[in-house]
């Protein structure tokens, strides 16, 4: 039952789903305190727009997605200040706009045709080696950012107003949060796929949220169930091929397990009340 551990595609593939539980666990929790999980979700529609920006202008796809999602997550901050009251509609714009746009320009590129559904639903089982490197790349620069500006981060996250008058510069705070949304978003888009890297970044923090107010317990608690959801998805999908010739893709695997945890850390929190 436990053979799937002795290939190394199964081991890259957790060591994957592990990484990007870190860098999901610590910018998700800001996400889900900072109650801005429907910003994450427009950016990361957002990147697929850059995506197909990319093969079309024949520059790397990745290059195209993390520009393009870098600048909306600098214009949602401006909106953000600017424009509270109507940012839900900005961010649905923002949310079909990017679909449409990638799938645009992706039919305007002559040539071969990529697979588009591989940046929705990721190819977590098949990643090379390099993209771990990079995954490992972006969970010391999400580690090191929370470590120079916790205490700024917090106080926005938690309080905006009261950050305001302790002089925590809150603008540009902010557009620090939202970059660093955008670029984990960015990177993790070609290794779990947009879909995944939504539930990964506000399930888990969700669900931690429901058992602490404390950001850094949060962000431990966050991680350690992204990191079970990823491992447990990928191996209950090479059990069901293997055992019963059933082919169940990991990433949805993965969200429905998030999810069933997110509805039981429910119910025990509503009974223990």
């Amino acid at each position: 039952m436990f053979d799937a551990f002795q290939h190394p595609f199964f081991q890259r593939a957790v060591l994957a789903g592990l990484l990007a539980a870190v860098a999901c666990g610590l910018v998700g929790s800001y996400v889900v305190v900072k109650r801005i999980s429907s910003i994450s979700g427009g950016l990361s529609h957002a990147a697929f727009g850059g995506v197909g920006l990319g093969y079309f202008l024949g520059i790397p796809p990745m290059a195209g997605a993390t520009v393009f999602t870098l600048l909306c997550g600098m214009a949602l901050g401006v909106a953000y200040r600017r424009m509270e009251s109507k940012l839900d509609t900005l961010i649905s714009t923002m949310w079909a706009g990017g679909m449409a746009i990638g799938i645009l320009f992706v039919a305007l590129t002559p040539g071969f045709a990529p697979d588009l559904m591989s940046y929705l639903f990721g190819s977590i089982l098949l990643v090379p080696e390099h993209h771990l490197w990079l995954t490992l790349a972006l969970d010391v620069v999400v580690l090191l950012v929370v470590a120079l500006f916790f205490k700024e981060l917090q106080a926005i996250a938690f309080d905006e107003e009261f950050s305001l008058v302790m002089g925590v510069p809150v603008p540009a705070m902010f557009q620090v949060l939202l970059a660093l949304t955008a670029l984990t978003i960015v990177v993790l888009i070609r290794v779990v796929g947009i879909l995944l890297v939504i539930a990964l970044l506000t399930v888990p923090a969700a669900i931690a949220r429901q058992w602490s107010d404390r950001l850094l317990t949060m962000m431990g608690l966050a991680t350690a169930v992204g990191a079970v959801c990823t491992t447990a998805g990928l191996w209950g999908s090479f059990v069901l091929s293997e055992t019963l010739g059933v082919s169940v893709p990991s990433g949805p695997l993965i969200i429905l397990l998030a999810l069933l945890l997110y509805g039981m850390s429910t119910l025990l929190r509503w009974r223990h009340r």
